[in-house]
C-alpha cells in the first residue's frame, strides 16, 4: 500500500505537469495558427483585391461602352446601309461581352445576372430597331431609331448592372 502511495506521490504531480505542458503548447499551436490564418487573408486581399478592383473596372467600361448611344457613334459609318451597322453593332456588342466573359469569377451572380441582361436588353433594342427598317435604309436612319427606342425605355439595364457593380466594389472601401 505505501509503495502505491509513493508511486501516487511522484505520478500525480509530474501527470499534472505533462498536463499543463500540454496545455501550453495547444494554446500556443492554435494562436500560431490563427496568425498564420489572418496572414494569408492579408496576403490574399493584397494580391485580389486589386484584381477585382480592375475586374470592375472593366464591367463598368463594357457598359459604358454598350450604351447605345456611345456604341452607336463609335460604330457608325456613313456609309454603312441599315443591315451594315445591324451587324457591325451586334458584333461589337458580342466582341466587348466575349471580351469580359471573365470578369464573373469576380462578382456575386446577381451582378453578373445584371450585367449579362444589361447585354441581352441592347442586343433586343438593336434587333427591335432593324425590324422597323426595310432593306433600302441607311445606316443614319438605325442609328435613329435605336436612339429613339433607347429614350423610350422605362427601366435601364444598363444603368441597373452599373449600379450593381459599383456597389459591389464599394463593399471593400
Amino acid at each position: 500500500m505505501e509503495y502505491i502511495a509513493d508511486l501516487l506521490k511522484i505520478v500525480l504531480p509530474a501527470g499534472l505537469v505533462i498536463y499543463g505542458m500540454y496545455l501550453t503548447i495547444m494554446s500556443f499551436l492554435r494562436k500560431e495558427r490563427e496568425k498564420m490564418l489572418v496572414d494569408i487573408k492579408t496576403q490574399n486581399t493584397q494580391t485580389i483585391l486589386p484584381i477585382r478592383l480592375q475586374a470592375g473596372e472593366r464591367l463598368c467600361l463594357l457598359l459604358e461602352r454598350i450604351t447605345p448611344n456611345n456604341l452607336v457613334r463609335r460604330v457608325n459609318d456613313p456609309d454603312y446601309s441599315s443591315r451594315d451597322l445591324y451587324s457591325q453593332l451586334l458584333h461589337e456588342v458580342r466582341e466587348e461581352f466575349n471580351h469580359n466573359l471573365s470578369q464573373q469569377v469576380y462578382f456575386t451572380d446577381e451582378t453578373w445576372e445584371s450585367v449579362r441582361r444589361a447585354v441581352e436588353s441592347v442586343i433586343t433594342l438593336i434587333n427591335t430597331a432593324m425590324q422597323d427598317m426595310n432593306n433600302e435604309s441607311r445606316g443614319i436612319d438605325l442609328a435613329k431609331r435605336i436612339f429613339q427606342l433607347s429614350l423610350e425605355q422605362k427601366n435601364d439595364a444598363i444603368q441597373q448592372a452599373l449600379k450593381n457593380v459599383k456597389d459591389e466594389i464599394r463593399v471593400f472601401f
